[in-house]
């Protein structure tokens, strides 16, 4: 009996393990998921994420083009819609008027936002975090527009005029991209942009990426100008001949994922986007005067409209206290790209010259401390300066 009882228990025993152990045997090796990345016009690869975060590290810059290979391809290949070839303003023309708007802008509004903005953290576009400082930049976008309408006209408009707005842009990853809108009287839109989202390339899921110059910067700046532009009445109220957005685009850092959505979606609903200004990184200056440079805007003159990079110069030398200076960043190297690659005109300027711009992006040490803000508010002048102009020029 006792020998039956042992036997009997070594064979429960076997059985036991054959049946954990089955399943896992049966079990096929996950693979991991691959993404169709684009480093050159027409250069692409399949890549793993971390070797996404390798190419960054390497300094190489790339499109996510996974979900997106097409965008482009309808207004290239489109019978009805030539290609787009913008003429803008010889020089600006509403001097007094925008003069009269930049006194308004704030460095105190500048830190304060930055200072919420950077305390998330991360905002890696894959994270809860990246979630909850979408919301929160949503909800601070919403508040400048309820405050705008408490100390202007609009607040006595009819309910036929049209109003700013703003909105979420979903994505599949959780960090929405946010658009606010000051309506025009046509669809003629110019589009100012900067991406919301940071990163850490050593560890993006796992380490902090304040992101104070990379991107929020870019981020407050917009915003402040955003602000002062919707406190010239003969903008909120709709009478500029001209739509302008504000866009703050989720997961720059993973590929221009959010732009290219957004653009994407555009070119299929034929928008008519005349310009798009990016703003990525616009307050750093320590590398530019530890050279002994002058402080200067970074007008990037590489895969960009020239046609629109001409007028931003003019922008900067009438509304800006810093003059200008050429540079260059190489393809892909903010969301301006996408705005190209789907047949828009669009121009990028940043800090300083690209070689002076902040070494410490992408690490836990892109903090509020490095940065000017001062500086900041030259290109808050140039935004808004741009963002007037355009809004009431004639556009064919």
């Amino acid at each position: 009996m006792k020998t039956k009882s042992l036997l009997a228990a070594s064979l429960l025993a076997t059985n036991a393990v054959a049946s954990i152990l089955q399943p896992l045997e049966q079990q096929p090796i996950q693979e991991e998921e691959l993404y169709l990345v684009e480093t050159e016009p027409g250069e692409t690869q399949w890549i793993t994420e971390e070797q996404k975060w390798e190419l960054k590290r390497a300094g190489i810059n790339f499109m996510d083009i996974t979900d997106t290979p097409d965008l482009g391809l309808f207004n290239s290949q489109s019978l009805t819609k030539k290609p787009q070839k913008v003429t803008f303003p010889s020089s600006p023309a509403h001097n007094g008027t925008v003069h009269s708007l930049l006194k308004s802008l704030s460095q105190d509004n500048l830190r304060s936002n930055l200072e919420a903005f950077t305390s998330f953290y991360t905002r890696y576009f894959r994270s809860t975090y990246g979630a909850e400082s979408s919301a929160w930049l949503f909800n601070r976008v919403n508040e400048t527009i309820t405050n705008s309408t408490k100390t202007s006209s609009l607040s006595s408009s009819s309910s036929d005029t049209p109003t700013p707005f703003v909105r979420v842009f979903p994505h599949k990853w959780g960090q929405s991209s946010i658009i606010a809108t000051i309506p025009g009287t046509s669809n003629k839109t110019i589009v100012i942009g900067a991406h919301q989202d940071s990163i850490n390339l050593f560890l993006p899921s796992v380490l902090p990426a304040p992101g104070a110059d990379d991107d929020g910067s870019g981020t407050v700046t917009i915003l402040e100008a955003f602000r002062v532009l919707l406190s010239a009445p003969e903008l909120a109220n709709g009478s500029a001949p001209n739509t302008l957005e504000f866009h703050w685009y989720s997961a720059e850092e993973g590929g221009l994922l959010g732009s290219q959505a957004i653009f994407s979606t555009y070119e299929q609903n034929s928008r008519d986007v005349k310009a798009m200004l990016q703003q990525d990184m616009t307050g750093y200056t320590k590398g530019t005067l530890a050279a002994g440079k002058p402080e200067a805007v970074g007008v990037i003159t590489d895969f960009v409209d020239p046609r629109l990079t001409d007028f931003i110069k003019k922008v900067v030398e009438t509304y800006c206290e810093v003059p200008y200076v050429e540079t260059k960043c190489g393809y892909a190297c903010s969301d301006h790209a996408s705005a190209s690659k789907a047949g828009y005109p669009s121009a990028f300027v940043i800090e300083s010259e690209f070689g002076d711009s902040d070494k410490k992006i992408h690490t836990t040490e892109d903090k509020i401390q490095e940065l000017d803000f001062a500086h900041m508010e030259q290109h808050a002048r140039l935004t808004a300066g741009f963002g007037y102009e355009l809004a009431f020029a004639e556009f064919e």
